[in-house]
């Protein structure tokens, strides 16, 4: 697997950098930690805020009013832009200047800094929805180059088993942009057909409502209803087609199935993900 370019390679056709957008300590007077109401505000994520292919758990750090909320990341995506080390440095000019291009009113790739390679899942991403803001321990990812398909690809390959099985060879009690940005991401070419299942499955897990009507029109996967059954096929096959791209065979699957996590019940899901294997022809 390590013979595949680390996620922060030049080689990819995308680039995106981790963003910690709210500090939960110096930017908590920017948030409403015990609103009287929630309405018309919009909730502060935190990482148990979502989960694997759940962008909404229903538990948050605080809420934030949006006017207010998106004034504020606006000037302060504008001081930051002028620093080299910020991820905003490598955004257009015109982009910057844009309030209405703030990462907060779209879909974005988001994961959980908290990571052990004990727990269940180690790598926990998620498309979160658009008029959320996040606190830093759920940094997003940044794509100053790129596409929704190509955000719908990374979340795929970062949502997978055998992504997640590598990073719990390097991680231990957290996720950092360091550990992050060196994980080897397979780059097919862009009309690879296994490429473009993995933007259809991530697309298809990943949008669950109509908050992600334009982020699926631009990824090319539409949104549609699942049923548990669905999705469970989806997930094994997402993990099959992952492990094609790393070039791994059925034996290596098996071999990240069965020590992967002690004491976890794989062999349904081992079956599933070796039938999505075989039918591929890989």
């Amino acid at each position: 697997m390590r013979a595949h370019p680390r996620f922060d390679a030049e080689e990819h056709p995308w680039s995106a950098r981790p963003v910690r957008e709210l500090d939960a300590t110096n930017e908590k007077s920017e948030m409403i930690l015990d609103p009287p109401s929630t309405d018309g505000l919009w909730p502060v994520y935190k990482g148990a805020s979502f989960n694997l292919w759940q962008p909404d758990t229903g538990e948050y750090y605080a809420w934030a009013d949006p006017d207010h909320i998106t004034m504020y990341l606006f000037e302060k995506r504008q001081r930051q832009a002028s620093y080299a080390r910020s991820a905003f440095s490598e955004m257009s000019p015109e982009w910057i200047a844009d309030q209405s291009t703030l990462p907060c009113l779209q879909p974005r790739v988001a994961f959980r800094d908290v990571a052990r390679a004990t727990d269940s899942r180690t790598v926990i991403a998620c498309l979160v929805p658009p008029q959320v803001v996040i606190n830093h321990k759920a940094p997003y990812q940044l794509f100053s180059h790129g596409t929704a398909r190509d955000e719908a690809y990374v979340l795929g390959v970062l949502s997978s088993i055998p992504l997640d099985w590598y990073a719990r060879r390097v991680v231990e009690n957290g996720l950092s942009f360091h550990i992050l940005n060196a994980f080897p991401i397979p780059s097919p070419p862009k009309d690879d057909p296994r490429r473009r299942r993995v933007i259809e499955i991530a697309g298809a897990l990943g949008a669950v409502d109509e908050r992600y009507d334009g982020w699926v029109s631009e990824a090319g996967a539409p949104r549609r209803s699942l049923s548990d059954d669905e999705r469970t096929e989806l997930i094994a096959e997402l993990d099959a087609v992952v492990a094609q791209l790393y070039g791994l065979h059925e034996s290596d699957v098996a071999h990240i199935f069965e020590t992967f996590h002690e004491g976890w019940d794989y062999q349904d899901r081992l079956e599933r993900v070796l039938a999505h294997f075989a039918r591929s022809g890989a």
